[in-house]
């Protein structure tokens, strides 16, 4: 079952989408993007077997502590 939904965006973005993906075709585009977000039946699961990857977490680990070096130095 489709429900209708009412978004409201930069005229730009749309004019942008309606381009680049086409009419009548942008609903089925932000979809396939939203889906993966939203439907997940096992997002523990999922979360647990992130966390478990070492590797992973190391190199999360080492972005956000350059993240937070960087912004130590941002002038305000």
């Amino acid at each position: 079952m489709q429900k209708k939904l009412t978004l409201n965006i930069d005229e730009q973005v749309y004019h942008g989408l309606y381009r680049t993906i086409g009419p009548r075709k942008i609903s089925k585009f932000i979809e396939d993007l939203v889906r993966p977000h939203v439907i997940n039946p096992d997002l523990e699961s999922a979360y647990s077997d992130m966390a478990n990857d070492k590797e992973r977490e190391t190199q999360a680990l080492e972005w956000a502590e350059a993240t937070f070096r960087d912004i130590d130095n941002e002038t305000r």
